[in-house]
């Protein structure tokens, strides 16, 4: 699953499902740019690649704004002259609570980041992918695409369904250029997403449900780990996946299935 001398453009880049992906893909040969809002993360993720034999770069940008996107990616393109690949994964879980408490800051906030940033990444990447064809991913989620039980997400999940259907848009839209548009949806994985939610009132309204055997049926309820989605981001952009794109693939270890 080659992707060596390819230039790989990777939001979220600093931790987490971006960082295992940076990596992932540093090792088998891409130039990857490491971005993300936090400098001394993507800085030292950069450095880290680097220091193991890679190539790779970090860009200081705030998805969530157009301006900082098209700057972020022409730094890419006067850096490496290319870009093959987007992995757009920046994005946060945000407040989840009952509608009623639900602020329309709280709102906004979600889908700034999360979709606007988003359509950003995929808007100021596009004229570079079409010079030779490429790969984008989208990280979005279980939530908004087969679990809708988790009471309160529903700035989170409404981001996320709508993410798989701008992949599917652009996908069909971008076909002829040779530019793939696939879709990942973690279920439990070990990463700081967790971190920046903030949870209101949600037992409240919640439906009491219990897996005693725990939520993941593949691993006993083991959540997975950040490789194993770095991993499916390297099939995805790699020709191994040349006949894949406009779907979604699920990484949850059957997790979406029980708990949906």
């Amino acid at each position: 699953m080659t992707v060596k001398g390819k230039v790989a453009l990777i939001t979220g880049g600093g931790s987490g499902l971006g960082e295992a992906a940076a990596r992932v893909l540093a090792r088998e040969g891409a130039k990857v740019v490491v971005l993300g809002r936090t400098a001394d993360e993507v800085k030292q993720v950069a450095e880290d690649i680097r220091t193991s034999g890679g190539e790779a770069m970090h860009v200081t940008a705030d998805i969530a704004k157009p301006d900082a996107m098209q700057k972020a990616v022409q730094q890419v393109i006067d850096q490496w002259g290319r870009l093959d690949i987007v992995f757009a994964n920046a994005g946060i879980n945000g407040v989840w609570a009952p509608i009623e408490d639900l602020t329309p800051d709280d709102w906004q906030e979600t889908i700034d980041v999360n979709l606007n940033g988003t359509f950003y990444t995929i808007k100021y990447a596009t004229p570079h992918l079409k010079k030779q064809g490429g790969s984008v991913i989208i990280t979005s989620s279980v939530n908004g695409t087969r679990i809708f039980s988790n009471t309160g997400a529903t700035a989170y999940s409404s981001t996320k369904a709508a993410q798989a259907a701008m992949a599917k848009m652009l996908a069909l839209e971008l076909a002829k250029h040779r530019i793939r548009v696939n879709v990942i949806c973690p279920g439990a994985i070990e990463s700081e997403i967790d971190e920046n939610t903030e949870k209101r009132n949600v037992e409240r309204e919640k439906e009491p449900v219990e897996f005693p055997g725990g939520k993941i049926p593949l691993t006993d309820g083991k959540p997975g780990k950040a490789e194993d989605v770095g991993n499916l981001v390297l099939f995805l952009a790699s020709d191994q996946s040349r006949h894949i794109t406009g779907t979604e693939i699920w990484i949850d270890g059957a997790q979406s299935l029980l708990q949906g």
